[in-house]
């Protein structure tokens, strides 16, 4: 569940940001570089950089990589992180708002952030800054908790529903593991904006917390900081009790979809 207008929280833990969120397979930077080839001659835009997970493997390529990131900490950050990259540079502001060029970028792609941007806006940008063939390459990662312990899956939903439902007056949701399905949409959304040569791809792993890291790593995400801070106190503490209870530990179940299209 997408809660409008909390982009903001994530500049407000941004060194946790940059510790805990998972980047992404190397599997997947094959995928994108066997569908575009970038060298020093192309120019890049990254959406949303956030604390830099994606960003590596383009600058690795040498193309000429602009990032864009509406949290000011996040951009210092990421300023720090990429300093030794002349072929890096930084915008702070949001991606809606900053000005591009049209017909002038090979690649536009954005890590687990594009969903920050309103649809109509963000796929007709993308468009007109691309050069013909140049191509955009969506991806993010949907974590499912705990299929392999479901006595902690069903206490931890018990404990969702009674602290962050409540708090946001909202119905609440089961969760479900993201799907092939749910891949295939999102690519054909392309479509409507004129992209061609739509694919997709889909990539998974896990990833093992004690109850800890993993309270911590929920602090990352902008729904729970959004949280009143009494409440999420409790709430983290109530989910931190009962990884401790059924076994210590907390694992994660990731599944990363990639789309990938171009302009004709």
């Amino acid at each position: 569940m997408i809660i409008k207008d909390l982009g903001w929280t994530f500049d407000t833990v941004a060194s946790t940001y940059e510790q805990l969120r998972p980047g992404y397979p190397d599997e997947l930077y094959e995928v994108i570089f066997d569908y575009i080839t970038l060298d020093k001659s192309c120019y890049a835009v990254e959406v949303g950089i956030g604390g830099g997970q994606a960003t590596l493997p383009f600058l690795k390529t040498k193309c000429n990589l602009t990032a864009v990131e509406c949290g000011e900490q996040l951009s210092k950050l990421c300023k720090e992180k990429f300093k030794e990259f002349s072929n890096f540079s930084i915008i702070s502001g949001k991606f809606e708002d900053v000005k591009f060029s049209d017909d002038t970028y090979d690649l536009v792609y954005s890590a687990s952030a594009f969903h920050w941007v309103p649809e109509k806006v963000g796929y007709t940008k993308v468009f007109s800054m691309l050069k013909r063939g140049g191509a955009f390459a969506r991806f993010a990662n949907h974590p499912y908790r705990a299929k392999d312990n479901l006595p902690l899956s069903e206490e931890i939903n018990r404990i969702y529903g009674e602290y962050y439902y409540n708090f946001y007056k909202k119905k609440q949701e089961v969760p479900k593991e993201y799907s092939e399905e749910q891949a295939i949409q999102r690519a054909r959304l392309t479509e409507k904006y004129g992209f061609v040569d739509i694919k997709y791809a889909l990539f998974h792993r896990t990833r093992v917390f004690s109850a800890n890291e993993y309270i911590t790593l929920l602090g990352t995400y902008s729904d729970h900081i959004a949280i009143e801070e009494s409440i999420r106190k409790k709430f983290f503490s109530k989910i931190e009790d009962a990884i401790n209870s059924h076994g210590g530990s907390i694992t994660l179940y990731d599944t990363i979809d990639l789309q990938l299209a171009r302009k004709p």
